[in-house]
């Protein structure tokens, strides 16, 4: 039986270094796909973080390793982005799942809704979290109470930040 060790994603919209977090995020991409026999990377599509995962597996994927993971987009309801371009997403996701639950729920309390999905099914819930505010820190905050493992890759660009000084 293939074991699946599932990572989920979340962090703020807007993100200062882009770069670096992309480069701290395949070198965590890097070891997990080392690691773990099968490794199904979720993220969802609702800002900067969530791009720089997106560009990191499928780039870590591309030039280490390929065999051993998936990238699976998870969106709370289908947007009319994803209706209107989903070849598109077939393309560049190797799975796109809607969360039904999501789906049902009223738009503003959707993501909140499939992000709750995704810190259950994770093994390990990998963030890029600078303020306690906002989508972002109240999943994180709900993965800290469900005893989910935490990465938190902005105290790796903080240490970075107090060396530069």
């Amino acid at each position: 039986m293939l074991e699946i060790f599932t990572v989920a994603f979340f962090g703020h919209r807007y993100i200062d270094n882009p770069l670096r977090v992309e480069e701290l995020l395949e070198e965590q991409i890097r070891k997990l796909i080392n690691e773990k026999e099968y490794v199904d990377f979720i993220v969802g599509r609702n800002g900067e973080f969530d791009q720089c995962v997106s560009s990191a597996v499928l780039r870590v994927r591309k030039n280490y390793r390929d065999d051993n993971s998936s990238l699976v987009l998870m969106l709370p309801y289908p947007t009319s982005e994803y209706i209107n371009n989903q070849n598109y997403y077939e393309d560049y996701y190797s799975d796109i799942e809607i969360s039904y639950a999501a789906s049902k729920a009223h738009p503003k309390s959707a993501i909140q809704i499939r992000n709750r999905e995704m810190v259950d099914r994770a093994d390990l819930v990998i963030c890029y979290i600078e303020h306690n505010e906002g989508g972002a820190y109240k999943t994180i905050k709900y993965a800290s109470e469900q005893n989910k493992p935490i990465i938190n890759l902005a105290d790796c660009v903080d240490d970075l930040k107090g060396e530069e000084k």
